[in-house]
């Protein structure tokens, strides 16, 4: 099939990857517009976009696909002239109207990374991991008006092991749906795809925002450790000390029957730092100060002026 991809983070690049890879003919590439980043903020392109560019791939980039504005009507315009039997959508990030939707005819297909209808929305990995589910996996389905409501094409079941992050989870899904987006294309070509309806009760997840990567100290200690692993690299578990802002993670549960702190109660000892929470103590990995390099605790420990009646915010 002739396709015109749409995705724009990393973990989109793997699922291009493949598909340039594929006896598919990607023609084009929908991204969001070049965003400025580190710290002279300069503009740079999409993982998506780079990819495509170094490919020689046209590169659309509206930075909206609303009727009636410029840049929804160019595309508009643009995607007729292509004409592509089909847009597979890997993390796009742009709110693709119904009356683009109906102008492809095999339809806009997404991979999203979660069991459907488990975890809808923007951060369903996150969600997984913090949830405490065992399974998770990945769900091709063909995008409709609705929120990851479509029908499904195609499943796949991922294991989440005690010591996932979100990154490592996303970086297995990335791979492991890449495949399973590419297949989804061979079977619509074919002609061999059965879409089905999306059956159970439906969980929905938002963005995951930095305050919601704020420890709860008073929360037990399985539900802090899930919750730091989901938010683990970015934007990063964080608490603070004293009005200032630290990142940490990984920590383990102590099963140590010693002294129970009160929640954020911090016991510096010489080979670990303990912190109180709303049941087990817990020990913590890293520390990470704004501004500097992340480190032992035990060593970010040895810098405080005092160890006595250190308490987390």
């Amino acid at each position: 099939m002739r396709l015109i991809f749409a995705g724009t983070p990393e973990p989109a690049v793997v699922a291009l990857e493949e598909l340039l890879a594929s006896e598919h003919e990607v023609i084009a590439v929908l991204t969001r517009p070049d965003a400025p980043k580190g710290r002279g903020r300069t503009l740079h392109p999409s993982p998506v976009a780079a990819l495509a560019q170094r490919k020689g791939i046209e590169v659309l980039t509206p930075a909206t696909l609303k009727g009636g504005t410029a840049d929804g009507e160019a595309f508009r315009a643009r995607l007729r002239e292509l004409a592509p039997d089909c847009v597979p959508v890997v993390a796009y990030g742009n709110l693709i109207p119904g009356d683009i939707l109906d102008m492809v005819p095999e339809g806009f297909i997404n991979l999203h990374f979660s069991l459907l209808p488990r975890w809808r929305g923007a951060a369903p990995v996150q969600a997984a991991i913090a949830a405490g589910d065992d399974v998770t996996g990945a769900s091709t389905f063909r995008i409709d008006e609705g929120l990851d409501t479509g029908e499904v094409y195609g499943v796949l079941e991922q294991p989440i092991s005690a010591t996932d992050t979100v990154d490592s989870l996303l970086t297995t899904l990335a791979f492991k749906g890449a495949v399973l987006l590419r297949e989804t294309m061979d079977r619509i070509a074919d002609g061999t795809v059965s879409p089905k309806p999306q059956r159970g009760e439906p969980t929905h997840v938002g963005k995951i925002s930095v305050e919601d990567a704020r420890i709860d100290w008073h929360k037990d200690a399985a539900h802090i450790e899930r919750n730091i692993r989901a938010v683990t690299p970015v934007p990063g578990a964080w608490t603070q000390l004293a009005g200032q802002r630290f990142k940490v993670g990984p920590i383990t549960i102590s099963d140590d029957p010693g002294e129970k702190l009160a929640p954020g109660h911090v016991r510096v000892e010489k080979k670990r730092v303990v912190v109180g929470t709303g049941s087990n103590n817990i020990e913590l990995g890293d520390v990470q100060a704004q501004g500097k390099k992340r480190m032992q605790a035990s060593d970010w420990a040895r810098g405080l002026h005092e160890t006595e009646g250190v308490i987390f915010e």
